[in-house]
């Protein structure tokens, strides 16, 4: 029966939500008047002008008062509330019973799909109509000019020093598109991805009888284990068979493997 409703549910869904802008590596491309801005850790979320949806086009459950001004162009952005409070963030947005947390969220946008205009334009837009109609909890990331490589590493330092993850950099001469690009990229010293939990190697010495390592599987079949990054709850509570996982990592081996992986969270979006 969850299997059959799941399969409804994703074909009910507007699916735009899974082509929305993707950001590419930097790998010290030429960024030279492109656009900067901190890298939000929370829950993306897509207004496709009637529904508040995740990434993966799954339907959110705000309560009525925070999109019932909301417009009918789309937008897209980070639902968040601080810095390091990713778990409260998505315990909140991903309920399906909205409560009184949704008062700590904030709509953070940082981009409006399908509006014609260079990327400023396109913002001003979405700025424009949220003052217009006194939205409170929404507001538009702040993007800065980079003139100089030099400019970015001095803003993701002080990005990182202020316990954010990263920089996304776009070049915002571009009208809109879709898919993953060359011309938004993201700026981290460690990267992220997920994968899909398929095994775990139980531990030795002080942790045997508990998870030592969790076998993952990415998109391209590739897998290998994780074994820092967990709490000792999480050792003894590993996270379940087929669920997403967030992990960090530095490179790849020639292999294909992430290097030096470390987990990070469950995903649930």
């Amino acid at each position: 029966m969850f299997k059959l409703f799941v399969i409804a549910f994703f074909f009910a869904v507007n699916l735009n939500a899974l082509t929305l802008q993707k950001p590419n590596v930097y790998q010290e491309q030429n960024i030279s008047g492109w656009l900067m801005s901190e890298k939000l850790d929370g829950i993306r979320a897509y207004w496709d002008g009637k529904n508040l949806l995740t990434r993966k086009g799954k339907l959110l459950h705000p309560p009525k008062w925070f999109i019932e001004r909301f417009p009918e162009f789309e937008l897209d952005g980070e639902l968040w509330t601080k810095r390091g409070d990713f778990e409260n963030i998505q315990s909140i947005v991903l309920d399906e019973v909205p409560d009184a947390k949704w008062n700590e969220i904030k709509y953070m946008i940082f981009e409006v799909p399908h509006v014609k205009g260079d990327f400023s334009q396109r913002l001003q837009k979405a700025q424009d109509y949220s003052v217009k109609n006194d939205l409170k909890h929404v507001y538009i990331i702040e993007q800065k000019t980079c003139k100089t490589k030099k400019e970015l590493t001095q803003f993701l330092n002080s990005v990182l020093a202020k316990g954010g993850e990263g920089v996304i950099i776009k070049d915002g001469s571009k009208e809109y598109f879709e898919g993953r690009s060359s011309f938004v990229l993201k700026v981290k010293l460690a990267q992220d991805m997920e994968g899909k939990v398929i095994g775990y190697k139980e531990g030795k010495g002080k942790l045997k009888g508990r998870m030592g390592s969790l076998q993952v599987e990415l998109d391209n079949k590739t897998n290998f284990y994780i074994g820092s990054g967990f709490s000792d709850e999480d050792r003894k509570n590993p996270p379940p068979l087929d669920s997403i996982v967030t992990f960090k990592y530095y490179g790849f081996t020639k292999h294909g493997k992430p290097k030096f992986a470390s987990f990070m969270r469950v995903r649930k979006d």
